[in-house]
C-alpha cells in the first residue's frame, strides 16, 4: 500500500489481515483479466473496483475470510485470482449472544489530549451548541402545514433582524395521534421527541406547536413551562394562529440573538459516527480514519456515539470484550436481542441489509458490512449503551442503539444530544441534518472527485498510500473542531441539504 496509484496506475489490492484469503481491488474502474500483481497473483477474470478477488483456491464450503473473520462460505469452487461475486458467498450464522466474552479485553485508556477547544454556544444546563438555532417542535403531524407556513414567514420577516441566529428549524414527525400511545414500545418515539426538543443547538428555547386533541399531549414534550406550548385549536382562524406563532418565535429569537460563541473544551462535544452508501472501502479507509478520530475525541474527554444495530450485530463478539464492565456488555447484548426479536416480528432478518448499492460497491453481505462498520468505533473502551431515543449523560465511547437507516439513525443520534455528525460514504449521498452539521467523508478518490462540492474529506488517499489512517484521522478531528466553531462550513450546510427527521416507532399505529 506504499505505492502512489494515482501517479503510476500500478495494479493494487488491499488485504486487511494476514489470515485473509481475499482482497479488494483498489484501481478506479477495476482491473481486467490477465492483470499481474507484484506478488505474482494473476486475475482470472475482470474484477470491478472494490470487489473481492480470491488469493487462494477455494473449494465449495471453504471459509471466505476478510478482516481476519469469516464473512461466508464458498457456494462453489473459486479459483485463485477469480472474482468472488456476492452470489458465491453463503452467509454464516450470526454470533450467538448467550456466551459472548464480556469486559475481558478492556483497552487501557490512551493518554489524555489536553488543550483542544472549540468556539461554541454555552447552555444553562452545561451543554454546548455548535449552532444557534430556533427549534420548533410539533406534537402531532396535523400541525405541519401551518407550521411550515409560519416558518416561511419567520425566515422572511423576523430572522434577518437577528443575525446571531443561524436558522429556524421545524421538527416534523409522523407521530402524535392515531397511535397506541400507551403501548410498551411507544416509549421510543415519545422520548425521542422529548429529547429532540432539548437539543443543545436550540439553546434551551423550547417551543411546541400542538393541535389540541392529539394523543401525545404537548405538555409531555415541554413539561416545565406551559408558556412554551401553542395549541392551534385555541385560536380563531388561520391568521391568528400564524400571528401567535410569530410572536412566540420572536420572543425566543431575541434571547437567542444575545448569545455569542465562547471557548469551550473539546469535552463538550457529542459527536455521532454514521455510515451510509457503504462500499468495500468503508472498512479500510473512511471508517478506520473516523475510528482514529473517535479515539482522539475520547482522549479529549468528548462523547462519541456509534450506532446501527444491524451493522454491529455480526461483529458483536468483537465489541463485548471492550465493554468497561459486564453490565455494559450485557446492555450491548440486550440491544442485539431486542432487535433480533423486532426483525422476527416483522418476518425479516439481517439479510435485508445490505442495499443493492452496497453490493454494487463490493459488499457481499451484512457480515462483511458489519466488520467494516464497527471500525468507526475506534479502539477505546465502550463506556455505556443508550436505548433508541435516550439522551447521552456520560462521556466516552457510547453505543447508541438505532436502526441502520441513515434518516432514523440521524434522528436518534440528535435525540441523544449529538451536536455534530461524521458521516462516511462510499457510494455517495447528499444526506444532511438541519439541527447539526454533518461532515461527509468519502471512502474513495473517485467519489471525492465526482462529488467535489459535496464531500468534505477524502479518505480514499489511504487506499493509495498517499495518507495514513492516522493522517486522515487527525484531519477529521481538526475539521470537527473547525466546523463546531463555525470557522468552516460543511458542504451540506453550504447548499442547505437537510433531510427530514424520521422517528423509530416500533409500536402499533391504530
Amino acid at each position: 500500500m506504499a505505492m502512489n496509484l494515482r501517479q503510476n496506475q500500478a495494479p493494487l489490492y488491499i488485504k486487511v489481515n494476514e489470515t485473509d484469503n481475499t482482497a479488494i481491488i483498489v484501481n478506479d474502474g477495476g482491473l481486467p483479466k490477465g492483470t499481474v500483481f507484484s506478488c505474482g497473483l494473476v486475475l482470472e477474470e475482470d474484477v470491478p473496483q472494490g470487489h473481492k478477488v480470491a488469493l487462494t483456491d477455494l473449494n465449495q464450503g471453504d471459509e471466505i475470510v476478510r478482516y481476519g473473520e469469516v464473512i461466508g462460505f464458498a457456494d462453489e469452487t473459486i479459483k485463485c485470482g477469480s472474482w468472488i461475486r456476492g452470489a458465491l458467498v453463503r452467509m454464516p450464522a450470526p454470533p450467538a449472544l448467550d456466551d459472548l466474552p464480556l469486559a475481558n479485553r478492556v483497552p487501557k485508556p490512551l493518554p489524555p489530549l489536553e488543550g483542544y477547544t472549540f468556539e461554541g454556544y454555552r447552555n444553562a444546563d452545561g451543554s454546548a451548541g455548535t449552532k444557534n438555532i430556533l427549534g420548533i417542535t410539533t406534537s402531532v403531524q396535523c400541525v405541519v402545514g401551518v407550521l411550515d407556513y409560519a416558518v416561511k414567514r419567520i425566515k422572511e420577516e423576523l430572522l434577518p433582524k437577528y443575525p446571531n441566529v443561524d436558522n429556524v428549524v421545524p421538527l416534523h414527525h409522523q407521530y402524535g395521534c392515531g397511535v397506541a400511545i400507551n403501548a410498551p414500545d411507544a416509549v421510543i418515539p415519545i422520548r425521542t421527541i422529548q429529547n429532540l426538543a432539548k437539543h443543545p443547538n436550540f439553546g434551551g428555547e423550547v417551543m411546541v406547536i400542538g393541535l389540541g386533541c392529539e394523543k401525545l399531549l404537548p405538555a409531555r414534550i415541554a413539561p416545565r413551562n406551559h408558556d412554551d406550548i401553542l395549541s392551534l385549536q385555541d385560536h380563531k382562524g388561520f391568521a391568528a394562529m400564524i400571528q401567535s406563532i410569530l410572536e412566540m418565535a420572536e420572543e425566543r429569537l431575541i434571547r437567542l440573538n444575545s448569545r455569542t460563541r465562547v471557548t469551550c473544551p473539546a469535552s463538550d462535544l457529542v459527536i455521532g459516527m454514521q455510515c451510509g452508501g457503504s462500499d468495500a472501502f468503508s472498512g479500510v479507509t473512511a471508517n478506520p480514519a473516523v475510528g482514529y478520530a473517535a479515539d482522539l475525541l475520547v482522549r479529549a474527554g468528548a462523547t462519541v456515539l456509534f450506532s446501527e444495530v444491524t451493522e454491529v450485530r455480526d461483529a458483536i463478539h468483537l465489541l463485548t470484550p471492550r465493554a468497561v464492565s459486564e453490565e455494559v456488555g450485557h446492555s450491548l447484548i440486550e440491544e442485539m436481542k431486542w432487535y433480533d426479536s423486532y426483525l422476527r416480528r416483522g418476518e425479516a432478518d439481517r439479510s435485508a441489509n445490505p442495499s443493492p448499492g452496497n453490493k454494487k460497491g463490493g459488499l457481499s453481505n451484512v457480515v462483511e458490512k458489519a466488520l467494516g462498520s464497527v471500525a468507526k468505533s475506534g479502539t477505546s473502551p465502550i463506556s455505556g449503551v443508550l436505548g433508541p431515543g435516550e439522551k447521552a449523560e456520560q462521556k466516552g465511547l457510547l453505543f447508541a442503539a438505532t436502526p441502520a437507516s441513515d434518516f432514523v439513525c440521524g434522528t436518534l443520534q440528535l435525540a441523544a444530544g449529538m451536536n455534530l455528525q461524521v458521516f462516511t460514504t462510499g457510494r455517495g449521498t447528499p444526506y444532511g441534518l438541519s439541527a447539526a452539521p454533518v461532515l461527509k467523508v468519502s471512502t474513495r478518490h473517485s467519489l471525492s472527485e465526482h462529488w467535489a462540492d459535496l464531500i468534505d474529506i477524502n479518505a480514499g488517499r489511504i487506499a493509495t498510500g498517499e495518507a495514513s489512517i492516522e493522517d486522515v484521522g487527525w484531519e477529521i478531528f481538526r475539521t470537527i473542531l473547525d466546523v463546531a466553531s463555525g470557522r468552516k462550513q460543511t458542504w451540506a450546510d453550504r447548499w442547505g441539504l437537510h433531510n427530514d427527521l424520521c422517528l423509530f416507532n416500533p409500536a402499533p399505529v391504530t
